[in-house]
This record gives structure tokens, sequence and C-alpha cells, in this order.
């Protein structure tokens, strides 16, 4: 199964908000066969107004002891409608749901700095609340800071068609599937859940597509008042924010579009470079942990440690030691954790430290990474991040392959890439089998469109520094922007990034093309 491909690391905040709101908002609106819709009562043709409603308190009681939380921040929740299909935009319409940060010394105003966070699936209003404790006081003192919930993603119209259980099924799959047996398993998986989805949604399933939340964000922009979109995208956000400008080059006022996913190439290539990235990312946990000076807890050998211990899990899956945990960790699990921690280095301890504790048969640690990763919540339940990043990906692309030539990717993969060349050749099925309208992904050069800022990192593990670059030259006003650092995005986590990207987004001032910045 194909995962969420990238995404800024970020508590969750958004799920517990949910609750909250859902008492008094209808924000949190479900779909059926069909996403949630309205019909307009008259023509509608400029973007629906948002409607603001003060949620300080709540948020301020969610974020309360988190670094920056001592901010002085005020947040607005926010929703309004667009249409669902913009073949037909004063037809029937969807709610999205925005999250709007403002510092209380926020001075000379420039206008909103909307964000997302990546996925797809991730939410944008979590984002928004997130990055509102972390961005550089000079950022917050000129941008309102807006994340809104995608169609299809959060509180914007979840599309919901995995079900809790089948995606524990997902998380605890075989993670390197090679034999016919267990690719067989992999594919009925997939099958499963492209025919539940189909069943649940019908036509309406492609409705979940990058192109249209791009069409959305325009709107968004215009209901927020701004001539022109200021954006920050991480990972995903990238494809979005590019998508953003080739459709809308004239309403581009600075976008900073940070762990570029490749624009330039296709399915296999893509998910062979995604492969090829994690095992880097992987070596570089490796050679810190063996680096340490306290000593690594995995040995010498962490790679060999990792095979043992997902031996280990294969031939009796590992207990937690979690009060009222009754989970055991399969392969699958040990490497879903494995794949969390890589994409941020501040992850690399817990790492090390919950690979060693199920070495000696508590996977605790191993479950805490995994499930923060797959969505998966304290009761049991998930979001909806799986169900919407299969039907964003899906919908994305019209590619197709078929199961031989899966089979042959897994076993030339598997020998290439040891620990996540099968896994990466499985998930290709997703999308072939996948029972929805396509709207695949425009050619990007954004013609016309004021300079944009496209930030790669040396040691991504999950957008690899040659998509940036491929997406910058692609770009007729692209200019990278590269910091020789580890981990899944850079933005503001390096003095250098941080001072290039904040001179770009207060004062349009654009860093050289090519800058480097240290690690």
């Amino acid at each position: 199964m194909r995962s969420p491909r990238g995404r800024l690391a970020v508590p969750s905040t958004l799920l517990a908000l949910s609750l909250v709101l859902a008492g008094c908002t209808s924000f949190a609106d479900a779909g059926g066969d069909e996403p949630a819709a309205t019909t307009s009562a008259a023509p509608e043709p400029e973007a629906a107004p948002i409607e603001w409603t003060d949620c300080n308190e709540q948020i301020q009681q969610l974020i309360a002891g988190r670094p920056g939380s001592d901010r002085d921040l005020s947040f607005d929740c926010g929703r309004t409608e667009v249409p669902i299909s913009y073949d037909e935009p004063e037809g029937a319409t969807l709610p999205l749901f925005l999250v709007r940060a403002v510092s209380g010394t926020r001075t000379d105003r420039i206008g909103s700095l909307m964000i997302n966070p990546g996925g797809p699936g991730a939410s944008g209003a979590d984002a928004a609340i997130s990055l509102a404790l972390r961005l550089p006081p000079e950022v917050l003192a000129r941008f309102d800071i807006v994340g809104f919930d995608p169609r299809g993603v959060g509180l914007s119209t979840p599309v919901e068609c995995i079900p809790d259980e089948r995606k524990e099924e997902i998380i605890a799959a075989e993670p390197r599937p090679v034999t016919d047996e267990q690719l067989d398993a992999a594919f009925a998986l997939a099958r499963e859940v492209a025919e539940g989805c189909a069943e649940e949604y019908g036509d309406a399933l492609g409705t979940f597509n990058t192109v249209d939340t791009a069409r959305d964000m325009d709107r968004l922009r215009e209901a927020l008042g701004d001539e022109q979109l200021t954006y920050l995208g991480y990972s995903y956000g990238t494809t979005l924010g590019s998508t953003y400008a080739e459709l809308f080059p004239d309403k581009v006022r600075s976008l900073v579009l940070d762990a570029a996913v490749d624009p330039d190439v296709a399915a296999v290539e893509d998910a062979e470079q995604s492969a090829a990235a994690f095992e880097a990312g992987f070596d570089a946990f490796a050679a810190n942990c063996v680096g340490l000076l306290a000593g690594c807890p995995l040995g010498a050998e962490p790679r060999q440690f990792v095979e043992q211990v997902l031996g280990q899990a294969a031939q009796t899956p590992i207990p937690s030691s979690e009060p009222g945990e009754t989970r055991q960790a399969t392969p699958g699990v040990v490497m879903t954790a494995v794949q969390a921690a890589l994409y941020d280095t501040g992850s690399w301890p817990q790492l090390a430290q919950g690979l060693a504790a199920a070495r000696n048969g508590d996977a605790k640690g191993l479950f805490s990474l995994a499930d923060s990763y797959s969505g998966r919540l304290e009761d049991g339940t998930f979001s909806n991040l799986f169900d919407a990043s299969i039907a964003i990906n899906c919908a994305d692309s019209d590619e197709r392959l078929e199961e031989a030539e899966i089979r042959e990717l897994a076993a030339e993969w598997n020998a290439k890439y040891p620990l996540f060349g099968a896994g990466a050749a499985a998930g290709l099925y997703t999308c072939s089998v996948w029972e929805a309208e396509r709207t695949p992904l425009p050619e990007r050069d954004a013609e016309g469109s004021a300079p944009i800022l496209v930030v790669g990192t040396s040691g991504d593990p999950v957008t690899p520094l040659p998509g940036a670059v491929d997406l910058a030259e692609d770009l007729e006003s692209g200019v990278l922007l590269t910091w020789q650092g580890q981990g899944h995005t850079a933005y503001p986590k390096s003095e250098c990034v941080t001072a290039a990207v904040n001179a770009y987004l207060i004062d349009l001032t654009v860093p050289m093309d090519g800058l480097t910045c240290p690690a």
C-alpha cells in the first residue's frame, strides 16, 4: 500500500480541536456516497466569504505547555464553501475548514501567509497552529498564518472509506513483500481498499485532487482579501503550490516550496528514488548513532540490528508495555516506525531507543512512532490521513502498472534497497487498481509568475534533493536554495535558510539562485 509521501512533522492538535468544535459548529461535515454538499442558493462566481469564529480559548488549552505557547497569539476558526466541480462553479459546494493565527506583535501587516504541510492528507489547519509556535517572530509580525484543510482532508469534508481495522492491517502487513504469496496478499489488500472506496463514494471519489485544491486556494486568497498569494508549502505542499502557480501565475506574490516533490519523474522512477533516499536516510541515522559519545544502543551495526528485530517480530510479534495495549508489533509496525523517524533527526534518539527496547521484548516506543506516522489516535481510531493520501495521490496520476511488472521490480529493488525497495515497488499497485476519475497534474513552468523559491535538503530521505533541482529548473522563475542538512524540510531549521526565506517572504528579496547553506 502507498503511504503518505511526506509531510512536515508537527504535533497533532486538530483531531482534539475537532471534538471541541463539533458540538458548536458544522465544520466536521461527514461524507456519504459523495462529498457532503449543499446547493448554492444563487450563482456565486466570486469566492464565498469566510465565516470566522473565535476559537482562541479552545486552541490555547490544547497547546498549553508546548514550546512557543507563551507567544502572544490568538486563533480564529473559519468555514467557507467551494465548488465541488469547477466545471460547474455555480453548482453544488463543499465546505472547507481554516485556522488563522495572529500575533499580538503584528505590525505593518502584509497579508496572509497560507501554508500546507504536505501528505497529501495532512491538515493545514493543524499546521497553522503548530507553525505559529515555531515560525520566526519577524514573519509573525507581518503575516496572519492561515492553514486550511484541503478538500477531503481533516475537517474539510474528509474522505473516509478505509475502516480502522483495515488501516491496522495495512500497517501490520509484510513491509518487504517479495515472494508470490506475500505479493498476492499485498495486491489483494490494495484491491480491497480501492473497491471499498469506490463503493463508498462512486463517481465523486475523483473530486479529491490537487488541481481542484489549487483552484480552492485561489478562492481562499480572494476571500482573505489578498491581491496575490503568499504561500509556504512543504513536501506534497510543493506540488500543490507549483500547481497553483501554473494555474494562476499572475496571482503569485511569493511562494516557498520546501522539500520539493520531483515534477519530472514517472511513478516507477519516483518510487525507486524514494526507496534509495530512505536507504540513505537510514545510513545517516546509523552513522550518527555509532558516533555517539555515549555509545549506540544498536551496537556497531545498526542495520544488522534492525534486521534482527524484523526477524524477531516475524517469528513472534513483539508486545508493548503500555498499559492496556493489546497490539503486538509485526515487521510492518517495525518498518513503519523506522520510516517515521527518518523524517526528522529529532526522532533519531527515539528510534534507537525504541529498537533497542523492542529487541528486549517491548515495542512501546516503536508503536509511538508508527502511530504518529499513520494518524492513529490514543483511542484506537485513525484520522483520515491514509484515506486522503491514497485518494489524492491516485487522482493526480493516470499511470497504471501490471502485477507482473511490479513483481519484477520488487525482486530487483529488494536487492538494491534491502530495507525499503520491495515495499516501494508493491506500493505502485495501489493506484493501478484505484477506481476513480483521474485529474493528472499539469506540467508546471508557471510562465509569467513572480520569482518562486524552491528549497531542497541534501540529506532529505523523503523528497530527495534532485526533485528540488528539477522543480526549480522547470519553473520559469524558479530559484533554488539548498541546505546541506539531514531530514525532511529545511525551514526554519537553519539560520542561513531562515534568513533567506524571511527576506523573500517579507521584503521579496530573492536569494541568489543556487545558494547553498551549510548544515
